[in-house]
């Protein structure tokens, strides 16, 4: 995530496996991305590039994401990390963890009241 993006918008995805390299791989040959191992201390979970840049990740279901489900996890943009908490809970949705650091910001996943689940996401500059 290079340019900050916009409020609102769809910055980033992720999905999260018991194997990243069987579904790394998959993926590269499937779409045609190409992997970028990140170190995560012990394993790596992996950056995958397409051909205008950084397109998703895809993470092993250890450590902060043991409790993932494997789904594709799209990062929206918000303001106030914070705020947007407050309003999910308050209107019904869970917080699923409690926020993190990442990218220069933070994020939380949350699930909406119809059980759909996705990561909010303030970047460090915002608010």
């Amino acid at each position: 995530m290079s340019a900050i993006p916009g409020f609102g918008t769809i910055s980033w995805q992720d999905l999260t496996v018991e194997d990243a390299e069987r579904v790394r791989d998959f993926y590269q040959s499937v779409v045609g991305w190409a992997p970028k191992a990140i170190n995560m201390g012990g394993y790596s979970d992996f950056v995958m590039r397409g051909s205008d840049g950084d397109v998703a990740g895809i993470c092993h279901a250890r450590g902060g994401n043991a409790d993932l489900p494997p789904v594709w996890l799209i990062y929206i943009t918000v303001e106030d990390l914070d705020h947007s908490i407050g309003e999910c809970q308050r209107l019904g949705g869970t917080l699923l963890g409690t926020p993190r650091g990442y990218g220069g910001g933070r994020y939380c996943v949350i699930k909406d009241p119809a059980g759909a689940v996705c990561a909010l996401y303030q970047p460090s500059d915002a608010a």
